[in-house]
């Protein structure tokens, strides 16, 4: 299975230059707690980074920084894990395990944004995988019960 198939399409992004607090407000907003960086005037808008609620939190709240005075890139995490589409599912989540992340942004041939993959998409299909499984052993067993019965 590719991740471009089941990442979430609907990825939430800002440009590099905009203030911490634009940053919290869109997460507020958008009721996420991640963002995908992307450089100021880039239509493709290509990942440079990403930035987290917890990055605000430990970075700026914890440390009573003003979120005035920073911008996006000032705190960003850069280089991070990039899924292409077309990538298959296991490959990316053996990546996000070694980086220990659970969210990565997803790209198109051009580097573009096409969405974002986070490990809770694969616990759904692990799971969907899983009651489908489940479901074919107990109908097998009730033909099985009733072969015998009948």
């Amino acid at each position: 299975m590719k991740v471009g198939a089941i990442c979430q399409r609907d990825a939430i992004s800002i440009a590099n230059t905009e203030s911490i607090t634009a940053a919290a407000q869109l997460m507020r907003e958008r009721h996420v707690g991640f963002l995908v960086i992307y450089q100021f005037g880039d239509d493709l808008r290509r990942p440079i980074g990403v930035l987290t609620d917890r990055d605000i939190i430990v970075e700026v709240i914890a440390k009573k920084v003003d979120p005035e005075a920073l911008c996006v890139d000032d705190l960003m995490t850069r280089q991070p894990l990039i899924a292409n589409d077309n990538e298959d599912l296991s490959d990316v989540l053996q990546g996000m395990r070694m980086a220990g992340i659970r969210r990565v942004p997803v790209v198109d041939v051009r580097g573009a944004l096409l969405g974002v993959f986070a490990i809770d998409d694969a616990f759904d299909i692990i799971t969907g995988f899983m009651c489908d499984i489940t479901g074919s052993v107990k109908n097998e067993q009730r033909v099985e019960r009733h072969a015998r019965v009948g």
